[in-house]
């Protein structure tokens, strides 16, 4: 009788705890403290955000990354952030580019993603094989051909959300240009 007492009861909690686990984490909302993490630059260099956010605001961009092919939306999106470089710099204002995926030849794919851009070198990109921030942040996109939702977020000095965007499209993308606006709208670093 012991025994199926505490089998019950091992179930009940079970039944508690599973959907917990299995529950996808919220994407970070405007006033909320942006989830750490730590990846790697293309040259593996570990980039921690809390770093990051020590020193300046962040631009923090994630990415379609590689959902089997390279996305023209997020080259045209990168391309404008590339022009408006002088303007992000002026701001004092990291940028962080995520491209997220699979870990097999992500890294690869990450470079040929850069192939004939002009990388500012105070941008940052990296990559996040197996999408560990991607699902931190709840911005896994689980379709075929799918990696993340694209997203923008503009976080402060402490590492919280000031502006939050995710297109549930592929386009839809945040322009550099709105993003510089609202920084010079806040108060300095």
């Amino acid at each position: 009788m012991k025994i199926a007492k505490l089998y019950s009861i091992g179930s009940a909690l079970l039944a508690c705890v599973v959907p917990l686990a299995l529950q996808a984490a919220a994407p970070p909302k405007v006033g909320d403290k942006a989830p750490d993490f730590a990846l790697k630059t293309l040259d593996n260099r570990t980039i921690r955000l809390t770093d990051l956010t020590a020193r300046s605001r962040v631009a923090l961009i994630v990415l379609r990354g590689w959902p089997g092919y390279q996305c023209p939306i997020c080259t045209r999106q990168v391309q404008d952030y590339i022009a408006s470089s002088t303007g992000f710099a002026e701001a004092k204002a990291h940028v962080v580019m995520v491209y997220p995926g699979p870990a097999d030849n992500l890294e690869a794919h990450a470079k040929e993603f850069l192939e004939n851009k002009q990388w500012p070198k105070e941008f940052l990109y990296v990559t996040d094989p197996d999408y560990t921030m991607v699902n931190a942040y709840g911005l896994r996109w689980d379709a075929p051909k799918e990696t993340a939702y694209p997203a923008t977020f503009v976080l402060d000095s402490q590492g919280s959300v000031l502006s939050a965007k995710i297109s549930h499209s592929h386009g839809d993308r945040t322009k550099a240009s709105d993003i510089l606006e609202e920084l010079k709208r806040l108060p300095g670093p």
